[in-house]
């Protein structure tokens, strides 16, 4: 299976099999002296919005590479968005759940400051973590060759939340709910999975977010660690979404 390489920067959409893509800069420079990808090689380029052109490599230079497009790829976004609203959690928890919903095919992330989550992200520190786990997003983007690079939101609090996943059907990981995730019936929404921190989703947080909307669901009868619990929902939607 052939490499992925991004660019956001890159217009593919009006590519055709045969043309010429140009990577340049930092990517490149990664393809060619890290990855020590050559001429005649088969990778992919994608432009993180649905494009993704596979061929071979035709040169390389220390910050560049060329592809000639063998095939063009062009995924429509899904009918029913998935957001991850994942609760930061202490040592990297957070991040491996981020990794794996990304891999899993979330379609956004909301790093969420929860009544109990242990780590905190506040002044600079609040996007440094944002763009810790955008990094951590396109890495495994290109490890799984998705053709759409999900979005990291900034921090939010509880309070934020509303507003932040309007429009969308917010349901809250809760191991003593009575809804079973696997029985949800899709209404056409957006879907929006909040995942609390270690300690669980706080009493007066769910009693907020259920006043607000939101709908407590349950995996099964083991509580999941937050670095499981929301990729291992993800994959349940997914099959109730069709996607698999």
């Amino acid at each position: 299976m052939s490499s992925l390489y991004l660019d956001e920067s890159l217009d593919l959409t009006t590519l055709a099999p045969g043309a010429t893509v140009d990577l340049t800069g930092d990517e490149a420079r990664h393809a060619v002296t890290v990855a020590r990808v050559r001429a005649g090689e088969r990778i992919a380029i994608g432009d993180g919005r649905g494009v993704v052109v596979r061929g071979v490599v035709t040169s390389t230079g220390p910050r560049e590479l060329s592809l000639e497009a063998e095939e063009v790829l062009v995924e429509e976004p899904p009918a029913t968005r998935i957001t991850l609203v994942q609760a930061l959690a202490k040592g990297d928890r957070d991040e491996l759940a981020v990794q794996a919903a990304t891999e899993l095919g979330v379609d956004a992330i909301v790093p969420w400051a929860a009544a109990r989550s242990v780590s905190r992200w506040e002044g600079p520190k609040a996007e440094k973590g944002r763009q810790r786990w955008a990094v951590i997003v396109r890495e495994a983007v290109k490890q799984s060759i998705r053709s759409w690079l999900p979005q990291v939101s900034p921090v939010a609090t509880t309070a934020q939340l509303t507003e932040r996943l309007a429009g969308a059907r917010v349901l809250l990981l809760e191991p003593s709910a009575t809804t079973a995730l696997s029985g949800l019936q899709p209404d056409g929404r957006d879907l929006a999975l909040v995942v609390g921190p270690e300690g669980g989703i706080a009493p007066s947080e769910l009693e907020r977010l259920i006043a607000e909307g939101a709908e407590p669901v349950r995996l099964g009868a083991s509580v999941l660690r937050t670095s499981t619990a929301g990729p291992a929902a993800i994959a349940v939607l997914n099959a109730t979404l069709g996607r698999w």
